[in-house]
């Protein structure tokens, strides 16, 4: 199965923000959209991505600071100072298992799909992981119907 083929199940709809939105804003689009990242485009080019685990990274960081001090407002932080600026990119030619790779050797749970400098999309582990069981869903239902049409011995 290819990367471009879970794409196509799961649709382009693509969440992107510039790297000069504020944190507190993609906080609110990612909660109302129940998404887990949004692509950050400057200029029309992929400049990074913001998942949940920078969004994490940066309150926990904030929390710590405040401990020893006073630190400005979250509200204040730009995707440009928390995002990942060099995000792992697979191609839409790419093999299901090479995505997974992808994603368990870099730790990211989301990956843009690429065409070039074209973003097609975000393929997320969930996704990932759905379609694959699917596709050993139809498997299995293929086996089953043709252990059952097996033809007899005469």
């Amino acid at each position: 199965m290819q990367v471009s083929e879970i794409l196509r199940v799961k649709g382009s709809t693509l969440f992107t923000v510039s790297p000069e939105t504020m944190l507190s804003d993609c906080v609110m689009v990612m909660a109302e959209h129940d998404i887990g990242s949004l692509i950050v485009m400057d200029r029309g080019r992929l400049a990074g991505m913001l998942t949940f685990r920078e969004v994490i990274r940066v309150l926990a960081r904030r929390q710590a600071e405040h401990r020893t001090g006073p630190t400005p407002p979250v509200a204040e932080i730009v995707v440009r100072d928390v995002m990942n600026p060099r995000p792992t990119v697979v191609s839409p030619d790419a093999d299901v298992n090479e995505l997974r790779r992808a994603m368990i050797e870099t730790h990211q749970r989301y990956l843009p799909v690429m065409d070039g400098e074209v973003v097609l999309g975000v393929l997320s582990f969930h996704d990932v992981a759905r379609a694959v069981l699917e596709a050993q869903g139809f498997e299995n239902r293929m086996l089953k119907a043709y252990i059952r049409d097996w033809p007899a011995e005469g």
